[in-house]
């Protein structure tokens, strides 16, 4: 089982446990707009997962699937790219 299909049966579990509760509060509190809106929301998201399972699995980018990690060294940077910039609040660098 792909993880795709891990999260949307996850979710289809929860959903369900939603319902479950949806259909607890309307046996308490009746068929008021409150209930009505809340299982309109969960009707929506039934919709929603529906049509998330008949699309086709998402393909993972070239960089993400090739595990490739990037290096990012921790030498300074030149201080001369920064030399015409102004910092966040501070405004323009000093010339040194």
């Amino acid at each position: 089982m792909s993880s795709t299909t891990t999260e949307l049966a996850e979710f289809q579990r929860a959903l369900g446990q939603l319902r479950s509760s949806v259909g607890a509060l309307r046996s308490r509190y009746g068929d008021v707009a409150a209930v009505r809106r809340i299982t309109n929301d969960v009707e929506r998201l039934d919709i929603d997962v529906a049509e998330l399972t008949s699309l086709p699995a998402p393909r993972i980018s070239g960089e993400q699937a090739s595990g490739e990690t990037v290096l990012v060294p921790d030498t300074p940077y030149d201080p001369a790219l920064w030399r015409d910039a102004d910092e966040e609040g501070l405004g323009g660098r000093q010339a040194q």
